[in-house]
């Protein structure tokens, strides 16, 4: 997580108190804002958001704002409805986000580029490429609420995800895929803030718990370099449903060994917590998988 700048004392606002704070994180770009917002909320000072302003704007609806910070430091609110949303944690992008923001071979990677990324199944590469993944199928339906807005939905907004094979390789980076851009794309959220993706269930790779990536773009517009991505974070896969297709699907025996030697307590992304980034998982290895999130994010 960026490190907070410490207030300088000579900083023409330290004298106002809260009143400087809550100016100061007005100027911060939005991600460091929302931690900061955060912060000030745990000491007592989030009934003062709402009258600054700092609170944010949401979508899908004018539902006054009802957020609180639970125990455990997350933030989460209510619809009128009575729905639960929570804000997801930030986590690492790994070594192969393919959005322009590291390289492979010499050369910077950015998949957000590719003629065609933006589609709603990513099993066969687009553009040059022509590889299909195989594996166990599975539709992921991905939801994004504004906890900020009372988990109104966030229509119009992209959603970016990647994952790796079943054999635990990525695309454009790993030994023999180089070439291939599989298990990457963009889609639009619906006017119920869903994205919906047709891929395969992810094998297991040492030292990991089976994941997908995934970064958050305003929108499809805005999608094309990860300079614009408003959060980046990771979802989870429940122990007993991986351990379901490895044990029994074609392609993923190696699978079986890596699971067994990690846990969500070794994870190094996941072992802080992992409730708000937890798939819920229907279906079966004979006829595929339906996995579906809410993400909640303070904006």
């Amino acid at each position: 997580m960026p490190q907070q700048t410490a207030p300088s004392a000579d900083h023409p606002l330290d004298s106002l108190g809260l009143q400087g704070d809550l100016r100061r994180m007005a100027a911060l770009e939005a991600p460091d804002r929302r931690r900061a917002m955060t912060w000030l909320a745990a000491l007592g000072g989030g009934s003062l958001l709402g009258a600054t302003g700092l609170s944010g704007c949401g979508g899908g609806g004018d539902a006054a704002t009802s957020s609180s910070t639970s125990g455990n430091g997350t933030v989460t609110a209510t619809s009128s409805s009575g729905e639960v949303c929570s804000v997801i944690p930030t986590e690492t992008q790994g070594p192969y986000p393919g959005d322009g923001s590291n390289s492979a071979n010499g050369s910077v990677v950015n998949a957000l580029m590719l003629s065609g990324i933006v589609r709603s199944d990513i099993r066969t590469s687009v553009g040059s490429a022509s590889g299909t993944a195989a594996g166990v199928p599975l539709t992921l339906r991905v939801r994004l609420v504004n906890v900020n807005a009372s988990c109104a939905t966030l229509e119009g907004w992209a959603i970016y995800l990647w994952h790796c094979t079943r054999d635990g390789k990525y695309s454009l980076y790993s030994s023999g895929v180089t070439g291939e851009n599989y298990l990457r794309g963009v889609q639009a959220t619906d006017s119920s803030g869903t994205a919906t993706f047709t891929t395969i269930f992810p094998g297991c790779y040492s030292g990991r718990m089976p994941h997908i990536h995934f970064e958050v773009y305003r929108s499809i517009n805005t999608a094309t370099s990860a300079d614009n991505k408003l959060l980046t974070s990771q979802m989870a896969f429940p122990t007993e449903v991986c351990e379901s297709v490895y044990d029994t699907a074609s392609g993923y025996s190696a699978s079986v060994a890596n699971l067994a030697q990690v846990s969500f307590a070794s994870d190094n992304v996941f072992s802080d917590g992992h409730d708000t980034q937890m798939l819920s998982i229907t279906g079966d290895v004979g006829s595929g998988y339906v996995a579906t999130i809410t993400v909640g994010m303070s904006v």
